[in-house]
């Protein structure tokens, strides 16, 4: 079976939940930017949670089947069409050989997941199937879907249409969304004023919004405790030594757009991180438009630990409802 690239929508990539073990080297973990909307896809058509599946920002792509499959579209809200009949979100159904799958335009959120019966079966680069584009790695030869490519699919596993995600698991950021933040090592470095002015300001998200980070504007600008720059640092403040990159760390560069480092970040470099945003909250980055408002919210590494915990216990949950 293969699926026939008709057109490619935006930026639509093969994406599983990434190449952990490589950051040091320079290689991001990579993968879906909503892992949680990525596992739900695939388990609703069967297959494994970390099966490979296509990902596509704000508009989505024109695919035909050339065989019978179980398809399932999830994360944004941008309706499904076979053959110009809508198809529910969140649930598994049927697109026969021949068929055509087409999306309407985005109502909210930013990206959707799509999965099939079997994965997409491209070969693995370090263990992953997800596409790395800046480094020409995995996916589909490395890069974006374009018009002609065919896509092959592994075999499928017996799973039925109509099953669906239960309402209360389908997490979507709020207006103004909500990133919860452990200040980092470098919180010192901001006056009391300035930290109190991160958190108190209301940020929206400019148009430098993608796989590597997303850029916020509106706040006020971060002033710096004054200090001789260590060799190496540079002369601007908000310049440190180089240093690691957390995922989900946030880098200020100059003190006045945050920056959030997501799955395709760089693994290190020479701008102060703020704080890093909590794992349970990544997801929803990957959703925000340009122009959301939204807010970071301080929280303890207790807390953090605590909202992990919450997460683990959906994805507990979702397995329940789609065993």
């Amino acid at each position: 079976m293969a699926i026939k690239v008709l057109h490619h929508g935006l930026a639509t990539t093969v994406q599983d939940l990434g190449r952990p073990g490589y950051f040091h080297l320079g290689i991001p973990v990579g993968g879906a930017m909503d892992r949680f909307a990525m596992r739900a896809a695939n388990l609703l058509v069967g297959n494994d949670e970390g099966a490979a599946g296509l990902e596509a920002v704000f508009i989505g792509p024109k695919l035909e089947f050339t065989e019978d499959a179980l398809v399932a579209v999830t994360g944004a809200d941008m309706p499904a069409k076979v053959d110009s009949v809508v198809q529910p979100g969140w649930t598994a159904f049927k697109v026969k050989a021949g068929q055509t799958l087409t999306f309407d335009f985005l109502k909210s959120g930013a990206r959707i997941l799509i999965a099939v019966s079997g994965g997409i079966d491209v070969p693995e680069a370090l263990g992953s199937r997800s596409t790395y584009p800046i480094g020409a790695l995995g996916g589909y030869k490395g890069r974006p879907l374009a018009a002609g490519d065919e896509l092959p699919v592994g075999k499928a596993s017996l799973s039925s249409e109509g099953r669906t995600v239960p309402e209360a698991l389908r997490r979507t950021p709020g207006l103004p969304a909500a990133l919860r933040v452990v200040p980092g090592l470098y919180w010192h470095r901001l006056t009391e004023a300035s930290q109190e002015n991160f958190f108190a300001d209301e940020w929206k998200v400019a148009n430098e919004a993608d796989r590597m980070g997303y850029r916020f504007k509106g706040g006020r600008k971060l002033d710096f405790v004054a200090r001789d720059q260590p060799f190496g640092a540079g002369s601007d403040p908000s310049n440190i030594v180089d240093s690691c990159y957390p995922y989900g760390s946030i880098q200020v560069p100059g003190g006045t757009e945050p920056i959030i480092l997501h799955r395709d970040a760089v693994s290190g470099g020479g701008y102060f991180m703020v704080g890093t945003v909590i794992s349970a909250d990544m997801d929803l980055i990957g959703q925000l438009q340009p122009h959301t408002p939204t807010r970071f919210v301080k929280v303890t590494m207790e807390e953090a630990l605590a909202a992990r915990k919450a997460r683990q216990a959906s994805l507990a949950q979702l397995r329940e409802a789609l065993a």
